[in-house]
C-alpha cells in the first residue's frame, strides 16, 4: 500500500501560501463527531496534530474504521465534487488541531489563480486513490474477520 499524500507539502510553495492565507485553525476535543456521512461537505481540513477516525455505516447501523488520518492529512474531500455531501463520517480519535478551509473561499481562489485550482484537484485526486486504497483493504479485512462473505 502507498503512504498518504501530505497535501500541503505536495503543493508548490506559493500555492500552499495562498491556500494557508485563507485557512483557519480549529481544534476538536477527543471523540467529537467532525461531520456524518450523508451531511453538506462545504469545507475541509488539513490535520495538524492528532488523529481523525473515518468510518463507514454498515449493516443495522454499525460502523467500522475505515482508515485513520494524522498530521499532514486531508480531511474532507467531498467539498470538491457534486452533490457536496460526505461520504464518510469523521471523529477526533484525539484531541486533534486542524487548519479549516471554507470550500467557496478555496473555489474563489481556484477561478482567480486555475495553476493552483489544477494543483488542489490533482493532489485531492491522489488523496483519493490512497483512500479508495486503504478503505477497500479495510472493509476486505472486516467482512474476512466477520464472515462477511457470499452463502
Amino acid at each position: 500500500m502507498s503512504a498518504p499524500l501530505r497535501v500541503l507539502h505536495a503543493l508548490a510553495p506559493e500555492h500552499r501560501a495562498r491556500l494557508l492565507s485563507v485557512a483557519r485553525e480549529v481544534a476538536f476535543a477527543e471523540d467529537t463527531r467532525i461531520f456524518e456521512a450523508g451531511g453538506v461537505a462545504d469545507r475541509f481540513w488539513v490535520v495538524r496534530s492528532g488523529t481523525v477516525s473515518l468510518f463507514q455505516h454498515v449493516l443495522a447501523g454499525r460502523r467500522i474504521s475505515v482508515a485513520t488520518l494524522g498530521p499532514g492529512d486531508l480531511l474532507g474531500w467531498s467539498w470538491l465534487f457534486p452533490p457536496h455531501t460526505w461520504d464518510f463520517g469523521a471523529e477526533a480519535f484525539s484531541p486533534v488541531r486542524a487548519y479549516e478551509f471554507d470550500a467557496s473561499t478555496v473555489a474563489g481562489l481556484g477561478e482567480r489563480d486555475p495553476s493552483l485550482e489544477l494543483a488542489l484537484t490533482r493532489t485531492v485526486g491522489a488523496v483519493l486513490a490512497h483512500r479508495l486504497e486503504t478503505t477497500r483493504t479495510a472493509l476486505i479485512e472486516h467482512y474476512a474477520r466477520h464472515g462477511g462473505g457470499p452463502r
